[in-house]
């Protein structure tokens, strides 16, 4: 379903080259440093109708707020997410950089969290995906995201962490919690 509507091949010329050059290690290299800026910037003007990347590259943004691992405190910034029914699949790649996102860590810490989503807000809980359920959301998460094949490359010495948020209090394992 999420190809079918955020595919990369139904994406216009320029969605396409913006998703194509993101996985560039010096655009990646400054999009880790500065997107999330912009998306949320761009989610506050437009009152929690669009990001950044949602509107230039067409890719499904969901706003995760989680609780802080070390600090309890809440933290909300945007990932692009793999909407799936009423679940959300997120993919901890960080760019392909040499550790997980913090995002992950919390989540592994205190797996509730919040997302927002299409104008949506539902609280989660979140489970690491593993095995052939992990390589099959990964994969699927490539047909709108190539450059998560590149990503997987640069980060060859680490797992890239793919989680599953299911709305409420599901009862499903808790992620790993092992730094990869």
């Amino acid at each position: 379903m999420t190809a079918d509507v955020y595919g990369f091949r139904q994406a216009n010329l320029l969605r396409r080259t913006v998703r194509a050059t993101a996985a560039w290690p010096p655009v990646s290299w400054l999009y880790a440093r500065t997107l999330h800026h912009l998306d949320r910037f761009v989610y506050r003007l437009t009152g929690g109708r669009a990001t950044f990347v949602s509107w230039v590259a067409g890719l499904p943004v969901v706003m995760l707020t989680t609780t802080g691992a070390k600090s309890g405190r809440r933290h909300t910034l945007p990932l692009v997410g793999l909407p799936d029914g009423e679940r959300m699949v997120v993919i901890a790649s960080n760019y392909g950089q040499e550790r997980n996102p913090g995002w992950y860590y919390n989540l592994c810490a205190n797996p509730r969290a919040t997302i927002e989503f299409e104008g949506t807000t539902r609280e989660v809980t979140a489970r690491e995906l593993e095995g052939e359920e992990r390589e099959r959301e990964y994969a699927r998460g490539i047909e709108i995201y190539p450059g998560w094949t590149e990503y997987r490359k640069r980060a060859a010495h680490r797992r890239i962490p793919v989680m599953e948020l299911t709305p409420g209090g599901a009862t499903s394992a808790p992620p790993s919690g092992r730094a990869p």
